[in-house]
């Protein structure tokens, strides 16, 4: 099998199941604990992984002011690309969500593709252009076939919130590959986990939300810290690894891929219900994902 296959598979299947897990405990955990722990759980992992492995590309960050300087400007967006997703699906509905989700990827590919001659060169496939068209109307439908859209509270707050997310991402990811041509992504994670966690805990002890973590049982919070591990290896780790080595256009036509693994799993371990157009668009947008990655 093609390895730019086998890559979006994992990627789907090990992101599928974040998302159940992330959903799992955001209803246990205030938004700010939650990131906070997750992140720094999690970068623990990868500090000592980055040690181990990369010791060399660790000691040479130290040196190097203008590096430092960045990762944490991935934090700082970072932080903000998960506030704005997170206010906007408040305001507005996991159905509107999901529409703007999709309206990423081509604006992601064309930022992408003005920055990196590389990006550019992925685009001048015609297999390209057909899959993705496949996959951006099949994904459309899958979520406007959703039977459970809710009600939106501030349609317009929440998509201006949006509006900043589909913005923000794309300028995250651009920055990541700069800096992922110079560093291994265990090391690009473990800074960025690290200062994401330290910004969320800024916040937490801001807002005084830290104090609930005292009133939290022992086996929530040990799950709660494996979670961060699992879903930042998942979603940042394995992002940060796809676009080092598959290029930005690659990692965002996969991402129309996580709203059907995590449909799927949704059905297998939560008895969500899938309905015949869903599962058809589904097809397509596998299909369409799959022919757009060919080379």
């Amino acid at each position: 099998m093609n390895n730019r296959l086998i890559i979006a598979i994992v990627y789907m299947i090990l992101v599928g199941f974040a998302f159940p897990i992330i959903r799992y405990m955001s209803l246990h955990f205030d938004v700010l604990n939650n990131n906070a722990v997750r992140l720094s759980s999690a970068a623990v992992v990868f500090i000592l992984l980055a040690i181990w492995k990369f010791k060399a590309q660790v000691i040479r960050l130290f040196h190097e002011p203008k590096t430092l300087c960045y990762l944490f400007l991935i934090a700082i967006i970072m932080f903000f690309n998960i506030y704005l997703s997170t206010e906007g699906l408040k305001y507005t509905t996991a159905l509107m969500g999901s529409i703007f989700g999709i309206i990423m990827m081509p604006v992601a590919i064309i930022i992408s593709a003005i920055f990196f001659k590389d990006e550019r060169a992925q685009l001048k496939s015609w297999y390209f252009y057909i899959g993705a068209i496949i996959a951006i109307i099949a994904s459309f439908a899958f979520v406007l076939n959703n039977s459970e859209q809710g009600e939106s509270i501030d349609l317009t707050k929440g998509v201006l919130f949006l509006t900043g997310w589909i913005i923000v991402q794309p300028i995250q990811n651009l920055i990541a590959k700069k800096i992922t041509r110079q560093y291994h992504s265990i090391v690009v994670s473990a800074s960025t986990a690290t200062l994401g966690g330290l910004l969320y805990f800024s916040a937490a002890t801001q807002t005084g939300v830290i104090t609930q973590l005292a009133d939290v049982s022992g086996f929530m919070f040990i799950a709660l810290m494996l979670a961060g591990v699992y879903c930042l290896t998942a979603g940042m780790f394995f992002a940060f690894y796809i676009v080092e080595k598959q290029g930005l256009v690659f990692y965002n036509i996969i991402q129309l891929l996580v709203p059907v693994s995590t449909a799927i799993i949704g059905f297998l371990m939560l008895g969500e219900a899938i309905n015949i157009e869903q599962t058809v668009a589904m097809l397509f947008v596998m299909l369409g994902c799959f022919i757009a990655l060919k080379k």
